[in-house]
């Protein structure tokens, strides 16, 4: 019998032939080799930014005094607030922060220019939602700078004497909801929303597709059953994974991380419902398209890269351009995050939370009905 060659150039360059040819006929794992590298690059040069800035930021005005003016203008034109609303009480203000309205409020009290022209160093009151502290500590940072240096055309003649160190104005902080500035109690209940995108994502966009390759989605097509009883019967069990996921968290987030947790536990666990199922149609959808469960994984993936980027999670959400706020709303991660810490952080109840669950809500029911309408064509 001959002996083969060692190598031999014409069996290698049959095999790279082979390869180039699979790779051709398997488009959607190409695009996923193409797509992914290109969004990361998009989404980490463009989108995401650890020195947020236009944050928005409210004014509480008491003082109509000529440096109260000042100051007030001098925040608007600061790259880091982004000043488009002014309260007449405290009670509008303390509103706008708990439902997510405004980042910060800044309050100029009554007779602030009369105190600061007689030397007094009257105060300033920031108040901040500290929920996310990296989200404000270099605004606060920039905040103290700008009052040093606003009225400096102001403190002239008689008036001089109020420049130079430590400045002619108190500026006292109040961060809401999370006055310690702890990390923990911004990341680890964020994490709840996501493990489950990941979990639920993955394990439901295997379940169709493993029915294919093992070769049992032939009976199950031709049972006596619609698509949407297929569809909610296989997202019914993961449900319970779910909640067990959440339960951990929660657990962990108390006796471990001992995060405050000011609201309704129940009412978290009644808006986890609605956030678990749209994940769980995104991977039902996932697994109608795609043909094996190698290519459910990458678009399960594809999907999970811009959600933990674009929702807040990892950099402050308002920090990034319109153009990405406006795509991670459309993400259920993005209002999931707001509900779980709206919920533990400010005890807000479900009024306060609507304006959050209703896009989750409607997220599930067009990705729902998509994989619906997809089910049929599975085997096609």
């Amino acid at each position: 019998m001959k002996q083969l060659p060692f190598f031999s150039v014409t069996r290698f360059f049959a095999i790279v032939a082979k390869e180039f040819i699979q790779m051709r006929r398997d488009r959607m794992t190409f695009g996923m080799m193409i797509g992914i590298p290109l969004m990361q690059l998009i989404l980490f040069g463009f989108a995401i930014n650890s020195d947020p800035k236009h944050l928005p930021a409210a004014i509480l005005l008491a003082d109509r005094g000529s440096q109260g003016r000042t100051l007030m203008q001098a925040a608007k034109n600061s790259a880091y607030f982004d000043l488009s609303q002014e309260f007449e009480t405290t009670a509008e203000a303390e509103a706008a922060l708990l439902h997510g309205r405004t980042q910060f409020v800044l309050n100029i009290p009554e007779n602030f220019s009369r105190k600061l022209l007689r030397g007094e160093k009257p105060a300033l009151l920031m108040e901040a939602d500290a929920t996310d502290p990296a989200a404000t500590g270099n605004a606060v940072a920039a905040l103290r700078a700008l009052l040093n240096n606003a009225l400096q055309n102001d403190l002239k003649g008689p008036l001089a004497f109020l420049k130079g160190s430590p400045g002619p104005i108190e500026l006292i902080v109040h961060p809401h909801y999370n006055p310690e500035g702890v990390t923990q109690y911004n990341i680890v209940p964020g994490l709840m929303g996501v493990v489950l995108t990941l979990t639920m994502v993955i394990i439901t966009g295997l379940a169709i597709t493993r029915e294919t390759e093992s070769g049992t989605m032939e009976t199950l097509l031709s049972m006596p059953t619609r698509p949407f009883e297929v569809l909610i019967g296989k997202i019914i069990p993961y449900i319970f994974v779910g909640y067990v996921q959440v339960s951990l968290i929660l657990l962990a987030a108390r006796f471990i991380f001992n995060v405050p947790m000011v609201g309704s536990i129940p009412l978290l666990l009644a808006c986890a419902l609605i956030f678990i199922a749209a994940n769980l149609a995104v991977g039902i959808t996932f697994s109608t398209i795609a043909r094996n469960q190698r290519q459910a994984m990458q678009m399960a993936m594809f999907f999970f890269l811009p959600s933990l980027l674009l929702s807040g999670f990892m950099f402050p959400f308002r920090g990034m351009p319109h153009w990405a706020q406006t795509l991670g709303e459309i993400l259920p991660l993005t209002h999931f995050l707001r509900v779980v810490r709206g919920i533990l952080l400010k005890g807000s109840d479900f009024g306060d939370l609507i304006p959050e669950l209703w896009p989750i809500s409607l997220f599930l029911v067009l990705v729902l009905t998509g994989g619906g309408l997809r089910y049929r064509k599975t085997l096609d």
